[in-house]
């Protein structure tokens, strides 16, 4: 390619990102961006196990409908995170040993897979990459959670699934626009300005609790330093920094006894012991990151 060439390619890509940017950032702020709808059963289980008439029977009868989230569930159950004695084999069963609160942050986790979807193969592949990612993190984050007090794997599961949810919305955007999947590469940018800001119209627009706001804005916010308890936002910024190790250049990375966050949790456990941690739970993790996959 010649340096006119070269230069021209790189003039209509400032374009396309500027374009982007600027149709992402106005719908955004007009809250007029097409933002996911959470799914119908999610929806459905929330709103019954809100109804002070909810009953194991009836909650169980609106999660069948989906053959899949019934069968996930039944899995998760029967997992190292909450198994018991007696192995799980009905829908019933399996909320009766997870409890309704537990049950509905596993059973949006399992049906959030629908929103991360696309017309088009380059921004499909995208959704795939950010699904794959999040539900790592989400695997990584419950198994954090189970062994650190005061923390709950299921909610901690939702929170590292949700923590890029505000990418969404963008690469969906981009999906309709042509124009700007001829410069993929502009996406980037794009993510890093926006994805907390629309991740926070989603999480309130699906009426999530709060603290959910703090991992959309917070899980890449590597040294914020605050007097606050630790969070679920500091499990799923170190379990992200753990799933980088051995993918990303160490040097392009914080030292994780560097994180104010680390320090926070570090009364439950040091670095080596958050390594062996992962390590012991190798198949745990795989086991979740196949439930969601």
């Amino acid at each position: 390619m010649s340096p006119t060439d070269k230069n021209l390619s790189n003039t209509a890509s400032s374009l396309a990102k500027n374009k982007l940017l600027m149709d992402c950032y106005r719908h955004m702020q007009s809250e007029d961006l097409v933002l996911p709808t959470i799914p119908d059963v999610a929806f459905k289980i929330r709103r019954a196990i809100n109804d002070d008439y909810a009953s194991v029977a009836s909650i169980a009868r609106i999660v069948q409908v989906d053959p899949s989230i019934t069968a996930k569930l039944i899995q998760i159950s029967n997992s190292a995170l909450y198994s018991g004695r007696k192995k799980i084999e009905s829908c019933p069963e399996a909320l009766t040993r997870l409890g309704l609160t537990t049950s509905q942050d596993i059973i949006t986790t399992f049906a959030l897979q629908s929103v991360f979807n696309a017309k088009s193969p380059v921004i499909r592949q995208k959704m795939a990459e950010l699904w794959a990612h999040s539900s790592y993190i989400a695997s990584i984050s419950a198994v954090f959670a189970h062994k650190i007090p005061g923390f709950d794997p299921d909610r901690a599961m939702l929170a590292g699934l949700i923590h890029d949810i505000g990418i969404v919305p963008i690469l969906t955007y981009a999906d309709d626009h042509p124009d700007i999947l001829a410069y993929p590469k502009s996406l980037t940018d794009i993510v890093k300005k926006l994805r907390a800001d629309i991740g926070v119209q989603i999480i309130r627009q699906w009426g999530f609790p709060e603290d959910f706001e703090d991992v959309v804005i917070n899980a890449e916010n590597w040294f914020r330093n605050d007097d606050n308890p630790s969070s679920y936002a500091d499990i799923v910024m170190i379990s992200q920094l753990h799933s980088f190790i051995g993918k990303v250049d160490i040097k392009k990375i914080p030292k994780i006894d560097d994180l104010p966050a680390y320090k926070k949790l570090s009364v439950h456990l040091d670095a080596n012991d958050s390594i062996n941690i992962l390590d012991k739970a190798k198949d745990e993790i795989e086991q979740l990151r196949q439930l969601l996959a």
